[in-house]
């Protein structure tokens, strides 16, 4: 009875210890904080099988319309900076090969930066107003209208290149969202997307024009994950369950719900349960040990010959 009792407890305590894969927290030379995490169960669920960490070290993000290599990932100003191989680029020069759109998921916490700058080359004017816009719409966007402006600034100074595009056939537009994107390539042979990025400069100097696709996230911050991340709690990593989806700590010693400290009062909790086990066991198997003594007895007695009081050498018990 008490090695049953021991093999029980035994059994309790190995599967109350989950067990928990280490998070990786790097692809190549990009960190990988929370909310994003390249291993299932890491990070949050809303990012989930979002990011992809290639055999060869890229970290890519994927999209409705494929995957794209990340060239950064910002946390502090929350960002990732993507390239789109299929828009154009400076080596292309007057060959305005065709593309597709750029798209994301709406369902997912990201979103376009407002810091992005579309060019779009060869658009038809029959569907596609080309005209020039004042000067104060390139710092107040929303004031102006919706036309693809030829007089764009970066269409006369393209970055990186040393040409400037002439005529109509560059001209910049600044789309409300993903739909707006994919209407125009419609009607445009090609685009690029360039993003300004702040280098700190006094102003006008503070941004420069880079190419590339800025997608701003949103870092859901919740009190459980502040709690484990605590260093004088543990300091676990944030991740989820990856079948629920429900908060989890993931800690060295496994998976809790609560922060990597809970793993000692779950331990504790786990040796009284098995103390007050065994001296429940211990107590049982004695109970059970006298009930069976006295029922032997019983049974002897009851075969023992009626001798009406006189003891014989046949019924003597000792």
């Amino acid at each position: 009875m008490l090695l049953l009792i021991l093999i029980h407890s035994l059994l309790l305590s190995l599967t109350t210890r989950a067990q928990s894969t280490p998070c990786r927290t790097s692809c190549g030379d990009i960190p990988i904080e929370y909310p994003f995490g390249i291993d299932d169960g890491c990070g949050s669920p809303y990012y989930r099988y979002i990011l992809v960490c290639s055999d060869s070290g890229k970290l890519q993000v994927r999209t409705p319309s494929g995957r794209y290599h990340v060239h950064n990932v910002s946390y502090a100003d929350p960002h990732i900076l993507v390239t789109d191989p299929f828009m154009w680029n400076c080596d292309d020069g007057e060959n305005y090969r065709p593309t597709r759109p750029f798209s994301l998921d709406t369902s997912t916490r990201f979103k376009l930066s407002p810091q992005n700058e579309y060019l779009f080359f060869n658009c038809s004017e029959d569907h596609v107003i080309v005209k020039p816009k004042p000067i104060f719409c390139e710092r107040f966007p929303e004031r102006c209208d919706s036309s693809c402006d030829s007089g764009s600034y970066l269409c006369r100074h393209m970055p990186g290149c040393s040409f400037a595009m002439t005529g109509s056939s560059c001209c910049s537009y600044s789309p409300r969202s993903i739909e707006s994107l994919r209407l125009m390539l419609k009607y445009c042979t090609s685009y690029t997307s360039v993003y300004w990025r702040n280098v700190g400069a006094p102003q006008p100097h503070d941004q420069v024009p880079e190419y590339g696709i800025r997608i701003d996230f949103d870092i859901p911050v919740t009190t459980r994950c502040l709690q484990c991340q605590d260093p004088s709690k543990g300091g676990g990593t944030c991740g989820f369950d990856t079948q629920t989806q429900s908060f989890m700590c993931l800690c060295k010693e496994g998976n809790f719900t609560t922060h990597c400290k809970d793993y000692d009062a779950a331990r504790h909790n786990r040796k009284v349960h098995v103390i007050a086990g065994t001296v429940s066991g211990v107590s049982a198997a004695g109970a059970f040990g006298i009930g069976a003594g006295i029922w032997y007895l019983k049974k002897v007695r009851a075969k023992a010959p009626v001798t009406c009081g006189v003891q014989s050498n046949e019924n003597r018990l000792f």
